[in-house]
């Protein structure tokens, strides 16, 4: 049987549904990392056997790697999507809608982003090429409107393209730290980004 074949049949296989699997996952690698997120909890927590969780995935590293590409992929995905339909705008406003995207994803799916700023380490294994994928081609997302801005003018053309996103990701990622629903709102929160970056 082909890693393909292999894949889909765990896919379809029964002991709790694969997706099931991996929101229990992500909000257990949250709350408990890496080390201290076991197979035996996650399985005790979706409601089956252990021995189940191997018709859907071949191991914990392989879990672990699909709930950290699913946390990098909702705010990709979310990002384009808000660049998409922003296609023409002004840069402020491009940038407005590429931040909002990304808080909204990071927080509306708070355990498996967290889960994926939080376990980039595989313990002993290496981490995977997927994740290493998923976030490279994350930031080239970034690259591109950060480019775009400099060459509007929106932002200083002798600043560090590499040092802005870095700023800009961090900012947003930290939020995870102190982000609130009700203290503050997303779109406030946003624009505030937004004008401090562009210094308007």
């Amino acid at each position: 049987m082909s890693a393909a074949t292999d894949s889909l049949a765990r896919e379809a296989a029964p002991g709790g549904s694969r997706r099931l699997i991996l929101d229990t996952a992500a909000r257990l690698l949250r709350s408990g990392g890496y080390h201290q997120t076991t197979l035996r909890e996650i399985a005790e927590a979706v409601g089956i056997r252990k021995a189940s969780l191997y018709h859907h995935f071949a191991s914990k590293e392989e879990i672990v790697e699909a709930v950290v590409n699913d946390g990098v992929r909702f705010v990709h995905d979310a990002v384009v999507a808000a660049l998409a339909e922003t296609a023409g705008a002004q840069p402020d406003r491009r940038l407005d809608a590429a931040i909002t995207a990304h808080l909204t994803a990071l927080h509306g799916q708070r355990d498996y982003t967290t889960a994926s700023f939080r376990v980039f380490t595989f313990g002993a294994t290496p981490v995977p090429e997927s994740v290493r994928a998923a976030r490279r081609a994350y930031e080239d997302v970034w690259r591109a409107l950060i480019a775009e801005l400099q060459a509007a003018g929106a932002l200083p053309k002798e600043r560090s393209p590499d040092l802005i996103r870095y700023l800009i990701l961090g900012a947003m990622n930290g939020s995870i730290d102190w982000f609130r629903p009700g203290r503050f709102a997303t779109a406030d929160v946003a624009r505030e980004f937004s004008a401090l970056i562009l210094a308007r």
